[in-house]
């Protein structure tokens, strides 16, 4: 089978494209307005982009009618941000998050069992229960324009001022016990998925600063 989507409709009764860039991190963006309304959403398209210094993007599509995220309005008038790590014991407050309110209206208040604490840098409201956050300062903002309102979106950069780690979840080597902390991952359809189980494959031939840079070593020199 093959088709060019662009062109025509898909041959299969679901659309097979966000079934392939799978797995996919949750962005859990948390946010506040100019007028102190805190905001909390999932967005599936989130993603590292380079380590020095770290930065961050996550990009969002508009409404039907043309209105934009409150989040990317908020990271743009106020300046930053909040990356929540989604896991397997917050799923269903990830998922009541999703949905569409008023932009008068906090999705705080509908999450059960999450409680609210505050970045540093700025009074964005993170998820105390989240094992590991990171407080982002808004960089730019690149629209990109589709064949519908819905199908624009909005590319929003930013750098890592300060990440929090709760300390039960950290290895006597130091890295971070991933299955422990149970990661979840947007698939297509409505389907999710967890990480519970991880393997380590070295590249082969790789000299000292590649195996330093690959692993994460906090200092390459």
């Amino acid at each position: 089978m093959k088709y060019s989507p662009h062109l025509e409709p898909s041959p299969l009764p679901f659309s097979p494209f966000k079934s392939c860039t799978v797995p996919r991190p949750i962005g859990w963006l948390s946010s506040v307005s100019t007028e102190g309304v805190e905001n909390i959403a999932p967005y599936s398209q989130w993603q590292n982009l380079t380590f020095d210094p770290p930065m961050v993007m996550f990009s969002a599509n508009q409404y039907p009618d043309g209105r934009r995220k409150d989040t990317v309005l908020n990271a743009e008038e106020t300046g930053w941000f909040v990356w929540n790590m989604a896991t397997y014991d917050l799923r269903e407050a990830v998922n009541i998050s999703a949905m569409a309110l008023p932009p008068n209206e906090s999705e705080f208040d509908h999450l059960p069992n999450v409680n609210r604490e505050y970045a540093d840098n700025a009074r964005v409201p993170m998820v105390k229960e989240s094992p590991v956050k990171f407080e982002c300062r808004y960089l730019s903002t690149h629209r990109m324009k589709g064949a519908s309102p819905m199908g624009t979106i909005d590319i929003v950069f930013a750098q890592v001022e300060k990440i929090h780690i709760d300390d039960r979840f950290i290895l006597p080597d130091g890295r971070l016990d991933i299955p422990t902390i149970r990661p979840i991952a947007r698939l297509g359809y409505f389907d999710y998925t967890v990480v519970e189980k991880t393997f380590e494959m070295r590249v082969p031939g790789s000299d000292g600063d590649a195996q330093q840079g690959l692993e994460g070593r906090a200092s390459l020199t």
